[in-house]
């Protein structure tokens, strides 16, 4: 695993080099204190494991390796366990402690976890119902534990507190082929499909984001958000493995990044598409206040994700026009694909030695230009989903993957229309719903919006497009939204004829995920139980 060989030699030849930082006072670790923090995390990780009477049984695909996960709101204490555990015979998780409970417990269960660092207070009452044999231990007893640890160069057992095992060797480079994280594809809306990712999978990925995304040595990377969150977690990983500092943030919070960019220096910004528009209203209003020097040290924003509008760049370049934006595609399972650095993100360049093709549902390749099922050779991707958690296929006999992204390929490159389900067949023609929303970026007095298919006797789906927002009249001031004719107008100017909306709905507030990313299926959902106010 590239982080842990960087980890001890940094450790070696820049002792006091930064690795690790969080928000409180305090949560800092250099590259020689995380190696000696990973002797005392992978301590208490092993007694817990080693205490267990009846331990679950990790999933078949880690070979025997046990399972420890970390389903905390500290992203700096999440962090340090996952890059602790990273030198060791041990696979990590984490888990997203706002998941709904059964979200939780169910991939707990199904991949075999055994010790779950949480302090949530429901899921230990809930894991003993359905007769789990891990161990929860709160994020208080853990850090108890891991002073213990260093006090007596080992750690107390749970069955027997006397006892304590040698402090174990420190980190070590191992095996390609050894699997250490594992991840989830989702758990907001849908069961989460589990997937391993080995050392060599990751040294493959690292290769591909230090050559295009720059987590350069020494520089100093600010990843704010959920470490359960993909786009974090490899950002942690990444810096960690280039020898740069990776500094870590419990939530996104415009006014809290603008101080820790101020006040670490911060040259790169890794962060979901949200926050570009946080950061940018936060620039905004330091100009208007004649500030101008918060974000002085800042370069590179590296955000994941396609279609990003070109509004939000472009409302960066206007407050901060000395920062570059990188809009990279990928998925957790395979990888880092390809980026944009320019317009709305649609047209990706992926990156040399990544296959791609387009396919049709039959597994045929099609042409170029028309749309079809993405699919993708990178040396990066996971073997496939655990099967205790999805019947799901990852890999194809060729050995390619696909996560079900939609696109097509013009002039060489890549363009993104969505996921499976935002392809829509409306009169017989092909719609990508995330076109319709994007000719609609920029249009004065409108926010955000969300292309949907509704059911037409007729032609068997229509689109509708629903807008946020405070209807004519409403409180506060606020400025009335553009109305039915005006947006009809927008869209014919803009779009071919089956593109253009034909329903139109308001709501006061679109469903999202924390992340901020608009719901379309939950859309759909209001849409029809009449929770919308049609135009």
């Amino acid at each position: 695993m590239p982080i842990t060989q960087t980890i001890l030699e940094v450790a070696g030849s820049d002792p006091d080099r930064l690795a690790i930082a969080g928000e409180a006072e305090g949560d800092r670790l250099s590259y020689a204190e995380l190696v000696e923090d990973s002797r005392r995390v992978f301590a208490v990780v092993d007694a817990l494991h080693r205490a267990q009477v009846a331990p679950p049984a990790p999933a078949p695909e880690t070979r025997g390796i046990p399972i420890t996960a970390v389903s905390l709101d500290s992203a700096f204490h999440t962090s340090r366990i996952v890059a602790g555990l990273a030198g060791y015979r041990a696979v990590s998780a984490t888990i997203d402690p706002r998941w709904p409970l059964e979200h939780r417990t169910n991939v707990i269960l199904a991949t075999g976890i055994g010790v779950v660092v949480s302090d949530a207070a429901d899921l230990a009452p809930a894991l003993a119902e359905r007769g789990w044999g891990g161990t929860i231990v709160s994020l208080a007893d853990f850090r108890a534990a891991e002073l213990r640890a260093g006090e007596r160069g080992g750690v107390s057992g749970v069955a027997d507190p006397q006892r304590t095992t040698p402090q174990p060797p420190a980190p070590t480079v191992r095996d390609g082929d050894e699997p250490f994280l594992l991840l989830f594809s989702s758990g907001t809306t849908s069961a989460p499909k589990g997937f391993l990712k080995t050392r060599a999978q990751y040294r493959a990925n690292v290769a591909v984001s230090s050559a295009h995304l720059e987590p350069l040595p020494g520089v100093h990377t600010l990843a704010p958000g959920p470490v359960s969150y993909s786009l974090t977690l490899y950002a942690l990983i990444e810096c960690l493995a280039t020898g740069g500092a990776a500094h870590m943030a419990d939530a996104f919070d415009a006014i809290e990044m603008a101080r820790r960019v101020d006040g670490e220096r911060i040259t790169r910004v890794v962060a979901v598409p949200a926050l570009v528009q946080s950061l940018s209203d936060a620039a905004r209003r330091e100009a208007a206040r004649g500030e101008t020097g918060r974000f002085a040290s800042l370069e590179l924003v590296v955000t994941g994700g396609a279609n990003l509008s070109a509004s939000l760049r472009e409302g960066l370049g206007a407050v901060l026009p000395g920062v570059r934006l990188i809009s990279y595609y990928g998925a957790a399972e395979i990888g880092f694909i390809g980026d944009s650095r320019g317009g709305d993100g649609t047209l990706i360049e992926v990156y040399e030695g990544i296959g791609f093709e387009t396919r049709s549902e039959l597994g045929e390749r099609v042409p170029d230009g028309e749309f079809g099922t993405l699919w993708i050779d990178a040396a990066a991707c996971s073997d496939g989903y655990l099967a205790g958690t999805t019947d799901a296929v990852l890999r194809g006999a060729d050995g390619w993957a696909t996560v079900h992204d939609q696109g097509r390929i013009v002039g060489g490159k890549l363009q993104l229309a969505g996921r499976a389900g935002d392809i829509v067949v409306t009169g017989g023609h092909k719609v990508a719903l995330p076109e319709v929303e994007r000719a609609f970026d920029g249009m004065p007095g409108l926010g955000a919006v969300c292309a949907i298919a509704l059911p037409h006797p007729r032609l068997g789906s229509v689109v509708g497009l629903v807008v946020e927002g405070v209807a004519e009249g409403g409180a506060g001031g606020a400025v009335p939204l553009p109305g039915k004719d005006e947006l009809r107008d927008w869209a014919r100017e803009r779009l071919a004829p089956q593109f253009v909306p034909r329903q139109w709905y308001r709501v006061d507030a679109l469903p999202r995920t924390v992340g901020g990313k608009i719901r379309r299926a939950e859309t759909v959902a209001l849409i029809e139980s009449g929770g919308g106010e049609r135009l």
